[in-house]
């Protein structure tokens, strides 16, 4: 249409909530041609009298635009009034058909009036229908376009609707066919496009209700009904919120946006910043169960993400709309649709019997529709719901659907025993879905599966057979089954039949080959084994096939950053194995070796330290001290013993583990490297910052060469040794080496491993030595919070982030938020750690330092003589860190104008310094800047003149 139409009318365009987009998309054309539009979307608000607003409109409307449709004339719905108003003024009525119809469709009324029909045409073709109903036989002098890209917002002031009704669906698309006997829930499906349009962009609306209430049926009406006003419309069955990335990375590579040597959360990241800018898309996430692990995944961007899920706490998160089941005369009117000749009385009978619940409707319907009678299907419906009451419990599961399972899986069984098998064997099994591999590797070993165990097609039948009788869902590579159907089949196996269930799920797990823990490119297969072994329905710690894979399943958790998670099932599997086994059997020892490791990577040192020495002595006496698994137990116990701050004992036990690994091993073996690594570690604590990076750069070599250079090994020892390069001043190279590093872990382990906020806090250090405080910062605002997050505000790794942090926020100016989080980290790690550990000392000198510059000399003074006095009898009076403590306190002195003092104890500390170590380490320089100062403020001129000149200026670094 065009400004230059005849004249300008006041149109009221009344509509059935189904058909918004053709109200929007006439609307818009009607606005741009000069004519006035009242359209309720637009111009009505939450909360006013629609009766009153409908009557204004037509009042005060020169025409009414009618968008017919079968909906427009469906029974119940909220616009009855209307559209009998709108009829009551035909004579200005402008019908126009938006699907085919029949004079039996439209009434008596309107049958006689003549219709245009805008569906079924190419846009310019509706176009001049539209004109031509409006304004007569009008042409337009050329031929208008299609709606340019934009938003699939559409109001009068915004970019226009695309033209709805296209028989084309988006290019990106891969939303499950539309279910034909879809019926009722319009009032949700307009609620729900009248909030996704009003919300403004980045629209996130979740739909939640319980199993079976129709939320994912709600979404496929709507993707299908709506796919002209997006250009991408993409599902995602999100139950596994950790495989989020995977399948966003799936969806970058159909956009093209994706890189071929990514990651997937590289590329899942490079799809959120692409759907920022692009326009007209609609993202689904089926079935979510944690809304807290999804939230960091939540697309950007004028588009709309849609949710399904069971669990309510989405506040903060997406606006949340409750499903509750059928009104009855929904549930009327879709088993009438389905079951043809069953009459009121039954439906209304089998709709209360059902409790309206639409999944149970649509599993009655099927089994009904196959042959059973309704009286039938009520009766045994009664009776296995009563069997479960008198049982005493207190199903988690509508008893409707209890009763619907069980009939589908009587039919299949007695028409298909080898998918009944497999079924029953799956409701033992957790609710994720099931690869399909798993079966056909462990089908040889299944023994309650019928049939020929060396068809290689037997699988994929019986599957097919589960999805057909709405048993399970399945694809090309998986499986799934509802987990209150699985409940629903538990509760009615036979002990025997039970029994031998679980015995062939055990075997599927046990014939689940996910490859190795440590490598990353396996940890998606690990993710899906453990989900199953951690909730299966069956005890797996009973079962001796289990146990390899149940250890493997701990180790790959804590290799993947998720210690907790593998601290509980290590726990739980200890002190089953242990009454069993003993405490001396070697699977009983790897277990309490990764109980160990995962106890010291949530932070409690002290917790560890017992089974992991507890561990070492049993594998001494019963392997003796050059077997391998007697050295890793050698190697654990170092690194927990450095980690408390034992450091003598520590480096004694390292090393010794270190010279077996290298004569029984040899020098390229990964545990091997492992304690080189270590060995690096011990130099560098005790301030042998040139040897440590030695012994760094020859492990970095061989590991690149031994395991690659992104091996997480690798890139741990990298950053080792980008923080000798730090403590030797040469802070370019340091930097260098931790920005790839971090680019390495954020692609390969994500941005919540440790290792990668580990790099962060390495990078974020060099960086305020360096003077770059502000992105500094910013690094270690979000380590901070994601170590916070993860692992709590007392995590040894949190308190080290917070640490850097305190001098970055110095070096911005920010004293006040400087000096409160190095008092807190300070209390923390006295009560974590303990008042002695070298780390507490650490940051009483960091805290001291912030209380010097702001005037609060007695009590950093106070500060001061307390940790130098910790650190000699401790660390020694050699140790740097010890020597670093001696400069604090000298430089209060000079703060209080005890200048002698000061003197005296730099002087001490300068040579001490100078012994060991030169003159060029930046603390040593430190010592050397703070006497200058002293010196001159005594007068001293000469001797300042003098070590002046062993200063190296800043910027050479």
């Amino acid at each position: 249409m065009t400004d230059t139409d005849a004249h300008a009318q006041r149109f009221f365009i009344s509509y059935a909530g189904a058909d918004r987009a053709w109200a929007e998309w006439i609307g818009w054309h009607l606005e741009q041609a000069g004519h006035t539009v009242i359209l309720d979307v637009w111009d009505w608000r939450t909360g006013d009298d629609f009766v009153q607003r409908m009557d204004e409109a037509l009042t005060s409307a020169d025409a009414v635009v009618a968008v017919l449709s079968r909906a427009y004339f469906a029974e119940g719905r909220r616009s009855n009034d209307e559209r009998t108003a709108a009829l009551a003024r035909r004579d200005r009525m402008i019908p126009l058909a938006v699907e085919p119809l029949t004079d039996a469709d439209v009434g008596p009324l309107l049958a006689a009036k003549v219709r245009t029909d805008l569906y079924g045409r190419a846009e310019p073709a509706a176009l001049g229908a539209l004109r031509e109903a409006v304004n007569g036989a009008v042409r337009p002098s050329s031929s208008p376009a299609f709606p340019p890209d934009g938003a699939a917002t559409a109001t009068p002031d915004q970019e226009k609707p695309q033209l709805p009704g296209r028989a084309e669906r988006p290019e990106v698309w891969n939303v499950r066919r539309r279910n034909p006997d879809f019926s009722g829930r319009e009032a949700q499906i307009v609620a729900l496009r009248e909030g996704l349009l009003d919300g403004g962009p980045s629209v996130v609306h979740a739909l939640h209700g319980m199993g079976g209430i129709g939320k994912t049926q709600i979404v496929v009406e709507y993707a299908h009904r709506f796919a002209s006003q997006y250009d991408m419309v993409w599902w995602i069955d999100a139950e596994q919120s950790d495989q989020l990335p995977v399948y966003y990375a799936e969806l970058a590579e159909r956009l093209g946006v994706a890189l071929a040597e990514a990651g997937a959360e590289r590329n899942a990241r490079l799809l959120l910043d692409d759907l920022r800018s692009r326009p007209r898309w609609l993202l689904v996430l089926d079935n979510v169960e944690h809304p807290d692990r999804i939230g960091r995944w939540l697309p950007e961007g004028p588009g709309h993400v849609l949710i399904t899920s069971r669990n309510p706490n989405w506040r903060h998160i997406a606006r949340r709309t409750d499903l509750d089941v059928f009104t009855r005369d929904d549930s009327l009117g879709y088993l009438t649709t389905r079951l043809q000749g069953i009459t009121d009385e039954e439906a209304e009978a089998l709709a209360k019997d059902l409790g309206d619940l639409p999944l149970a409707l649509a599993q009655a319907a099927g089994v009904i529709g196959g042959g059973t009678t309704v009286e039938r299907y009520r009766r045994l419906l009664d009776e296995k719901t009563v069997r479960v009451l008198e049982a005493g419990e207190a199903p988690d599961y509508p008893a409707s659907l209890a009763g619907t399972v069980e009939i589908a899986a009587r039919r299949l069984a007695d028409r298909h025993p080898d998918a009944a098998a497999l079924l029953r064997v799956a409701a033992f099994l957790g609710p994720e879905p099931i690869p399909t591999r798993w079966l056909e590797d462990a089908r040889p070993r299944m023994t309650t599966i019928p049939g020929d165990p060396d068809d290689l097609m037997g699988p994929g039948r019986s599957l097919r057979h589960l999805s057909d009788y709405g048993l399970a869902r399945t694809d090309s590579h998986a499986f799934q089954v509802h987990r209150l159907t699985q409940a629903v089949l538990r509760d009615h196996a036979d002990p025997a039949h039970g029994e031998a269930a679980r015995s062939d799920a055990a075997a599927v797990l046990a014939a689940a080959a996910p490859g190795d823990a440590l490598d990353p490119g396996d940890w998606g297969a690990w993710a899906s084994l453990t989900a199953h072994l951690t909730t299966a329905r069956f005890d797996v710690a009973d079962r001796p096939e289990l146990r390899p894979t149940l250890i493997g399943a701990v180790h790959f958790l804590i290799r993947s950053g998720q210690p907790g998670r593998a601290a509980g099932l290590a726990a739980g599997l200890h002190e089953k194995w242990v009454s069993r086994l003993g405490p001396d059997d070697p699977e009983v020892l790897f277990c309490a070796q990764y109980l160990g490791h995962a106890t010291s990577d949530l932070g409690d040192f002290r917790g560890a330290r017992p089974l992991i020495e507890d561990t070492y002595t049993r594998r001494r006496r019963l392997r003796g001290d050059d077997d391998p698994d007697t050295l890793q137990s050698a190697n654990d116990l170092g690194a927990i013993l450095f980690a408390l701050g034992e450091r003598e004992a520590a480096e004694r036990i390292s090393e010794d583990a270190f010279d077996r690994r290298r004569r029984v091993l040899g020098e390229d073996h990964p545990d091997t490297l492992q304690s080189a690594s270590h060995r690096g570690t011990a130099l560098t604590l005790s301030g042998r910052y040139a040897e440590a990076r030695r012994v760094n750069e020859d492990t970095v070599a061989r590991l690149r060469r031994v395991l690659g250079p992104d091996h997480p090994h690798t890139l741990q020892v990298v950053g080792a040794l980008a923080t000798n390069l730090r403590a030797l001043g040469e802070y370019a190279e340091s930097r260098r080496l931790l920005e790839e590093t971090l680019a390495h872990c954020r692609r390969i382990l994500g941005d919540d491993h440790l290792d990668t906020l580990r790099a962060m806090h390495g990078l974020a250090s060099t960086l305020v030595q360096l003077g770059r405080c502000g992105e500094a910062r910013h690094l270690l605002d979000e380590a901070h919070a994601r170590c916070r997050r993860n692992h709590g505000d007392d995590h040894p790794d949190t308190l080290e982030i917070a640490l850097a942090l305190v001098l970055a926020l110095y070096g911005l100016g920010e004293s006040d938020e400087s000096r409160r989080v190095a008092a807190d980290t300070y209390e923390r790690r006295r009560v974590v750690l303990g008042e002695d550990h070298p780390a507490t000392l650490a940051t009483a000198v960091t805290l001291v330092g912030v209380l010097r510059e702001r005037g609060e000399l007695a009590e950093a003074r106070r500060l001061d003589e307390d940790t130098l006095d910790r650190s000699r009898r401790t660390l020694g009076g050699d140790h740097p860190d010890t020597l670093a403590a001696a400069t604090s306190l000298a430089m209060t002195l000079h703060a209080q104008r005890a200048y002698p003092a000061a003197a005296q104890l730099l002087e001490a500390t300068l040579q001490r310094q100078r012994l060991h170590r030169g003159t060029d380490l930046p603390d040593i320089q430190n010592t050397i800047r703070a006497l200058v100062g002293t010196y001159t403020a005594m007068n001293r001129k000469r001797q300042a003149q003098k070590l002046r000149k062993l200063l190296t200026p800043r910027s050479a670094r």
